[in-house]
C-alpha cells in the first residue's frame, strides 16, 4: 500500500473527470502531476502541484484549475478538506481512517511493506569496490562498499533483479609491483634482509603471503632472476590478496555475486570484439588528438593513435584506445568489460567509483551508450573521501597496511553495523568526517544510536506489556482497534510511516540509499517524541495496565515503527537492535 500513490490516482481520476466535463481541455499530459508531503505539516497532509503544471498547457489560471479540482477531491470520503493556497497549490487533509488503514497494512505485510514492482524484474548490474588486488581495503573502499551494497539492496527491494559485481584490476603493472613486494617478503622468510624501494608495498599484510609462498615452493625462487618467478608469484599474490579482500568485505557484511578479472580480457579476443563493435558503428578511427589543455607545444608530441569517437556520445574529446606502439590504453579493457556487461543482457548498469575517477565518467558513459546503442543506461556514482577522527585528532595510518587506514581498522573500532549506518548519513558525493568516538556515543546526535534505540525501546515496551499480562503477539496487534489512535502525536507517527513506500521509490529512482538513513532518523524522532509525551500524558503511554485494548492499539502503532525500521535497516545492511547495552 502506498497512500501517496492512491491519492495521486484519485487526483488523476478527478482531472480526467474534469476533461470529460469540458472543464479542462483534452490531450493534457498528467505525467508531472505529483502528490507529496507539504514542506510545512501545518499546511495539510498532502499537496498536489496539478494546477501549477497544467495551467500553461491548458491555457488557464492555475487557481481556477485548483478550485475546480478541490471541489471534486473534497467529495471523496478520505479527503476532509482541500484548500487552495497561493497561486494554485492544493493542500489536502485526510481522515484518520486513512492513516489507521496504513498501520493495518504494515501489520499485515511486515517488512515487505514498502516493497514494490517498480523495477519490473529488470536486470541491473551494480559494480562497486573494485579495488586493485594489492592490499587490504582502506577506508575509502569501505565507503564505496557500504554505498554499493546498500544501493543493490534498495534496488532489490523495489523489484529489480540485481547482480553485485567486483571488477578485479589484475591486468596492469600494479600487480607486477605486488609480485615484487611479495618476493621480498619471501626472501625475508628465508632469513634475508631486504629493503623496500620506492613503489613497492611495505605493509605487514604481505608477511604471511611471503611465508605461504616459502611453504609452497621452498627455496626454488631464491636468487633467481625475475623472469623465472614473476608470473607465478603474480598469480599467487593476487589470489592471496583477493582472499584477504573477500575476508574484509565479509567483516562488513558484503558478499558479491560475481568477481570479474580484468586479466580475462587479455588474449581472449574480448577487447578486440568490443572495439570491433564500435568500429562497425563507425566510431573507431586513426587520428591525432589536440594537445591537453595547459600543455605547451614543446611538452607534447603529436602521435597518431587509434581513437574512439566518444564525442558522438556526449564526451568532451575523443579517447585513445590503442597507443601508437600498438599497446592497449587503460580505457580499452574498461570498454571491453562494459561490453561484456551489455552482452550479458543487463538493462541498467551502475558503477560506484572513488572520487579520483571523476574524469572517467563522461568517457565511460559514452562507451556504454555507443556499445548498447543508447539502450542501456549507465549511472556512475562517485564516493568522496572519508576522514577518520579519534580523540579529536585525524586518524591517519594503519601499521599493518603501512600507509593507510584499513576497512578492518574501522570495523574493529566501531563494528560493522555502526560503520555501515554512519557512512550512509551523507550523500555519496559529499566528503565525510567519520568521528569514531561520536559513532559510539549514546545520544540523539549519533544517528545510528538514535535509530537503534527507537527499535530497542519498542522491543522493551513489548516485553513490559507481556510482563503485565497483556498479549502483544502479532495476531493480537493485527486485530487491535486502531480507531483508538486519535491523538495528533500518534497520527504524526502514522503519517511518517505512510511516507515509507514513497521514500523507498524515490531513493531507488535516484540511486540514493542515504535517503533511507535520513528517513529512519526522522521516524525514530517521531517515535521518541511520542514516547516522551507518555511520561506526562498517561493516555499516550505505550503500556496501560488498566486497559488492554488501549495498549493493543498503541503497541500496534509502535510495532509498525519497528517493522519499518527493521526493513530500512535491512536495506542498509544493519541488524536492528533488540536492546541497548
Amino acid at each position: 500500500m502506498n497512500l501517496f500513490t492512491d491519492i495521486r490516482s484519485l487526483v488523476l481520476d478527478c482531472l480526467n473527470a474534469m476533461v470529460a466535463e469540458g472543464t479542462l481541455p483534452e490531450g493534457l499530459d498528467f505525467a508531472n502531476v505529483a502528490v507529496e508531503p507539504p514542506r510545512d505539516a501545518a499546511h495539510g497532509d498532502m499537496a498536489t502541484n496539478a494546477a501549477m503544471v497544467l495551467a500553461k498547457p491548458a491555457k488557464m489560471k492555475p487557481r481556477d484549475i485548483a478550485e475546480a479540482l478541490a471541489t471534486k477531491l473534497a467529495a471523496d470520503a478520505r479527503v476532509t478538506s482541500a484548500e487552495v493556497a497561493g497561486p494554485g497549490f492544493l493542500n489536502l487533509r485526510l481522515d484518520q481512517g486513512s492513516w489507521q488503514a496504513v498501520l493495518s497494512n504494515v501489520l499485515a505485510e511486515g517488512t515487505n511493506f514498502g516493497r514494490s514492482n517498480m523495477g519490473e524484474g529488470k536486470k541491473v548490474n551494480v559494480e562497486y569496490v573494485s579495488a586493485n588486488p594489492t592490499g587490504p581495503l582502506h577506508v575509502g573502499h569501505t565507503r564505496g562498499a557500504v554505498f554499493g551494497d546498500a544501493l543493490a539492496s534498495l534496488l532489490d527491494f523495489v523489484g529489480f533483479d540485481v547482480t553485485r559485481e567486483y571488477y578485479i584490476n589484475d591486468g596492469g603493472g600494479q600487480v607486477d609491483v605486488l609480485a615484487r613486494s611479495v618476493y621480498l617478503r619471501y626472501l625475508e622468510a628465508h632469513g634475508q634482509e631486504v629493503a623496500f624501494v620506492d613503489g613497492t608495498y611495505p605493509g605487514d599484510y604481505l608477511v604471511p603471503v611471503g611465508e605461504a609462498l616459502k611453504a609452497k615452493v621452498g627455496d626454488a625462487y631464491v636468487g633467481q632472476p625475475e623472469e623465472v618467478w614473476l608470473e607465478e608469484i603474480r598469480n599467487f599474490a593476487t589470489d592471496a590478496m583477493m582472499d584477504l579482500i573477500r575476508e574484509d568485505l565479509a567483516s562488513l557484511g558484503v558478499k558479491m555475486d560475481k568477481f570479474f578479472s580484468e586479466k580475462s580480457l587479455y588474449g581472449t579476443g574480448l577487447i578486440e570484439a568490443a572495439l570491433k563493435s564500435l568500429d562497425d558503428k563507425g566510431l573507431i578511427y586513426e587520428g591525432v588528438l589536440e594537445p591537453p589543455k595547459g600543455k605547451k607545444p614543446d611538452d607534447w608530441e603529436p602521435r597518431e593513435q587509434t581513437l574512439f569517437k566518444s564525442t558522438d556520445h556526449g564526451d568532451d574529446v575523443d579517447r585513445p584506445v590503442k597507443k601508437s606502439d600498438g599497446a592497449w590504453t587503460y580505457f580499452a579493457p574498461d570498454i571491453a568489460y562494459h561490453y561484456d556487461k551489455v552482452e550479458r543482457g543487463f538493462d541498467m548498469l551502475i558503477d560506484v567509483f572513488g572520487a579520483d575517477h571523476g574524469g572517467y565518467v563522461k568517457r565511460m558513459k559514452a562507451a556504454v551508450s555507443a556499445l548498447s546503442e543508447g539502450k542501456v543506461p549507465l549511472d556512475i556514482k562517485l564516493c568522496q573521501l572519508v576522514k577518520l577522527f579519534k580523540d579529536g585528532q585525524e586518524f591517519k595510518m594503519s601499521k599493518r597496511a603501512g600507509t593507510f587506514v584499513t576497512l578492518r581498522d574501522v570495523v574493529d573500532a566501531v563494528g560493522p553495523d555502526v560503520t555501515r549506518f554512519m557512512l550512509l548519513t551523507r550523500k555519496n558525493d559529499q566528503g565525510f568526517d567519520f568521528d569514531l568516538d561520536k559513532a559510539l556515543e549514546q545520544s540523539k546526535d549519533n544517528p545510528v544510536f538514535y535509530v537503534q534505540y527507537a527499535n530497542a525501546r519498542i522491543c522493551s515496551s513489548l516485553r513490559k506489556a507481556e510482563e503485565a499480562g497483556i498479549a502483544v503477539d502479532d495476531a493480537t496487534l493485527a486485530a487491535a482497534d486502531l480507531s483508538l489512535l486519535d491523538d495528533d502525536a500518534q497520527l504524526a507517527v502514522a503519517k511518517k510511516i505512510a511516507e515509507w513506500p514513497r521514500l523507498v521509490e524515490i531513493a531507488a529512482r535516484t540511486n540514493e540509499p542515504h535517503r533511507v538513513a535520513f528517513y529512519l532518523y526522522d521516524l525514530a524522532s517521531e517515535l521518541h517524541g511520542l514516547y516522551h509525551l507518555g511520561k506526562t500524558n498517561e493516555g499516550l503511554r505505550f503500556v496501560n495496565e488498566s486497559s488492554a485494548s488501549a495498549t493493543h492499539a498503541k503497541m500496534a502503532l509502535a510495532k509498525t515503527v519497528s517493522i519499518v525500521i527493521s526493513a530500512g535497516l535491512g536495506i542498509l545492511g544493519v541488524t536492528p537492535a533488540q536492546e541497548m547495552r
